[in-house]
């Protein structure tokens, strides 16, 4: 039986529709999807059963508000519902919810397909440790999957699972649903409170909290949400935003109302902006900051209101990513100061533990500058939410502190103990640098967050007592970066084994170096290059063999003065069937960083079409 997914360890997608266009927003997936989704889920208890060593181990379930979540849903429920595991069904919830939810079962199964169109779907598994499968637990399933695709019974065997339901048992368990979804609603609450303070201690949670009350409660400050009918409609933030202080305006909340393009990229982004344009304009100047999630509700990017232009603007997907790494590393050295009377960790954690950061391959080089800044380390694996939280979780194993993580190329952040994206915590690592600000208390004065990254940076004549977003986006590292949902980000390619396409562009590139070098040399002072490749957790530097498979390469471009100043990176989606290209540029008061971005992305774009056509000559 062919199952036509995309299978990874970050989740399975494919269009779902029974019309096959990925664009359709029927909820009817048809008779074969049915009989896929029997043996998704039949696959999935086997594998919780044997990896729990329970007979029955508690399986949750939800859905984001894709209109094939349903059906998909009714499919999986019967499977599992036939190899007797324990059913916990949630419903419509958005994907760190249920991840924290998850810590207190025996594993999860969401269906989602993230940020893809509204004909897609798929499905993501985990256990309990809040986040997806790592790479050899998510191989052994997939495995297993296709065995039983390619069993010549397979259809049959799916019917067979689809008629032994018992259905008395299956109404049961969605009449539940309202139970079990008020009680990820609490869970998830309890558990944001621990990822925007980094604080098991309710003590020091309060203490943090009410630092931002505090100076709301003098300044106020109001968040648009663009919901889109996503699955963060039904989650918290209608209630935990302004439960700190904070005013909530979200708009296109209604849950499955989907009114445009999913992906939280500037194309989608301008309905927020739009919105906090008229509210600003009829006055109201405390509209400041606006985000949109995608259909699943772990990652939003921001809009923020630029009061030297007067507009909403959407923020960058890899300047998003800096700005949180920021503002977490400074809340990190703010917190050392804040509880040093009070907790020994803080201390230990100052002098003893080395801290670090992770993010995967094409994440711009803005982390490592600001890495460098607080004597932090960095660490790089391939693209994949899953890859990045296993390194992270490989390093603390190591002895690393590793407070935050992610992938800069899609925006959003991971921030400890989640494993997944989550826009609350994006927006909190905001608010904290807005909020939290210098005090004075016995004569001495405290620096807040701002001030704290100012005098890390070496900025501290940036750095003024009344400043604002705008002033904040001023001080972080300047780079031209491509944005993953361009089109010229994309490439169709011919060639079907990737690393062969890496090895063929390997030949031209040594070729083009050779015969470029001068120019590469005056035009972009390019004196030097190295080739680094990634897969899984792995990160390998100055490669000679580029053929990593479906891996990551990226060719890093040396100046004069043996500093990294440019990038140019490919990578096989994992998700989609496409080739992905990106390009990070230093900028320097000597050369236009975008034009230099753009000029790059135009000779990787070339070198990658000679070495494609190489294998047609072949």
């Amino acid at each position: 039986m062919e199952h036509g997914m995309i299978l990874s360890a970050s989740g399975w997608r494919k269009v779902f529709t029974q019309s096959k266009d990925g664009e359709d927003s029927s909820p009817e997936i048809g008779k074969e999807n049915e009989l896929i989704c029997a043996l998704i889920g039949e696959t999935f208890a086997q594998y919780v059963i044997s990896a729990s060593d329970k007979t029955s181990p508690v399986i949750a379930i939800a859905t984001d508000t894709r209109p094939t979540g349903t059906e998909i849903a009714d499919a999986i429920l019967k499977a599992l519902q036939s190899r007797h595991v324990t059913i916990q069904f949630l419903g419509v919830a958005s994907a760190p919810e249920i991840m924290a939810y998850a810590k207190n079962v025996d594993g999860f199964l969401y269906i989602s397909a993230s940020h893809n169109p509204i004909g897609h779907n798929g499905i993501k598994f985990g256990l309990n440790d809040g986040g997806v499968l790592e790479g050899s637990e998510a191989k052994k399933l997939i495995e297993e999957f296709e065995k039983k695709c390619l069993d010549e019974d397979a259809e049959k065997h799916a019917q067979d699972i689809l008629s032994s339901v018992d259905n008395a048992a299956l109404t049961l368990i969605k009449n539940e649903s309202d139970n079990y979804k008020k009680e990820s609603i609490r869970i998830y609450d309890a558990f944001i409170k621990k990822v925007i303070t980094g604080s098991d201690t309710e003590e020091e949670q309060n203490i943090i909290f009410n630092e931002i009350k505090s100076y709301l409660k003098e300044k106020t400050i109001s968040i648009v949400c663009d919901m889109n009918g996503s699955a963060r409609s039904t989650s918290i933030d209608k209630t935990f935003i302004p439960s700190c202080n904070l005013k909530f305006i979200p708009f296109n909340d209604e849950p499955g109302k989907i009114v445009h393009g999913i992906i939280p990229e500037p194309e989608n982004l301008i309905h927020c902006a739009t919105k906090m344009q008229q509210l600003q304009y009829s006055g109201d100047e405390t509209v400041i900051l606006g985000y949109m999630p995608d259909c699943d509700g772990d990652r939003g990017n921001i809009v923020y209101w630029n009061e030297r232009s007067q507009k909403a603007l959407p923020i960058p997907a890899q300047t998003v990513f800096a700005l949180c790494v920021m503002a977490e590393l400074s809340f990190e050295y703010w917190k050392m100061y804040r509880f040093q009377k009070k907790s020994l960790y803080y201390k230990a954690m100052n002098l003893i533990k080395r801290r670090a950061v992770a993010v995967n391959c094409p994440t711009s080089m803005r982390i490592d500058d600001i890495c460098k800044a607080f004597n932090i380390f960095l660490f790089r694996a391939e693209v994949g939410e899953a890859n990045v939280v296993n390194l992270a979780q490989k390093k603390r194993s190591e002895g690393y502190s590793v407070r935050i993580l992610g992938e800069g190329s899609n925006g959003g952040n991971i921030t400890e103990p989640s494993h997944v994206r989550d826009p609350l915590a994006t927006m909190f690592a905001i608010i904290k640098l807005l909020t939290i600000k210098d005090y004075t208390k016995d004569g001495i004065t405290y620096k807040g967050l701002f001030h704290i990254w100012c005098e890390k940076s070496g900025q501290l004549n940036k750095y003024k007592e009344d400043f604002s977003i705008v002033d904040i986006l001023d001080t972080l590292p300047v780079y031209a970066t491509t944005g993953v949902s361009e089109s010229r980000a994309v490439l169709s390619v011919k060639t079907p084994d990737k690393g062969l396409l890496k090895q063929n562009f390997q030949t031209v590139f040594m070729k083009e170096w050779a015969e470029k070098k001068e120019m590469l040399t005056d035009k972009y002072d390019f004196e030097s290059f190295e080739a680094d490749c990634t897969n899984g957790t792995e990160e390998k530097r100055y490669c000679i063999d580029w053929n990593n498979g479906t891996g990551g390469l990226k060719i890093k471009f040396y100046d004069s003065n043996k500093r990294a100043s440019a990038f140019i990176w490919m990578r096989p989606s994992g998700t989609e069937p496409v080739f992905r290209i990106l390009c990070d540029v230093k900028g320097d008061e000597f050369k236009s960083e975008e034009k230099t971005e753009r000029e790059l992305l135009e000779w990787e774009t070339e070198m990658l079409q000679k070495a494609d056509l190489m294998y047609e000559e072949e």
